[in-house]
């Protein structure tokens, strides 16, 4: 329906006659791109939106959580869901490592867990 709003409209201002431009985009290539691997202290919920804006800008990042789940293991879970959940939206990965880190992904990048696909 718009499209054809679109198209009358371009026929109007060009007399008549529709033309149809393209325009070449040249590929991005993510070679030779440099990766940051942070490592991050995630000591309560606020820390959560930190540690995702790192993920988005393409970061990969270990998460200290020791400190969170010796103070409150609840407040540890609904930060973990909060994550668990933001990375699958992205299209990232994420996996404990240990009791001590989460390792967190963005989606250009996964994690082998001793399987072959």
């Amino acid at each position: 329906m718009v499209l054809e709003k679109l198209k009358k409209l371009t026929k109007k201002l060009t007399g008549g006659e529709s033309q149809e431009e393209y325009i070449e985009i040249e590929p991005v290539s993510e070679e030779g791109r440099k990766v940051s691997v942070q490592i991050e202290n995630m000591d309560t919920y606020m820390d959560t939106e930190r540690i995702l804006g790192l993920v988005r800008d393409g970061n990969i990042v270990f998460a200290r959580i020791s400190n969170l789940r010796q103070k409150d293991i609840n407040e540890l879970k609904r930060t973990v869901e909060k994550i668990k959940k933001t990375c699958s939206a992205m299209g990232g990965d994420l996996v404990g490592v240990d009791e001590e880190f989460l390792l967190i992904t963005p989606s250009f990048a996964t994690i082998y867990r001793g399987k072959v696909a």
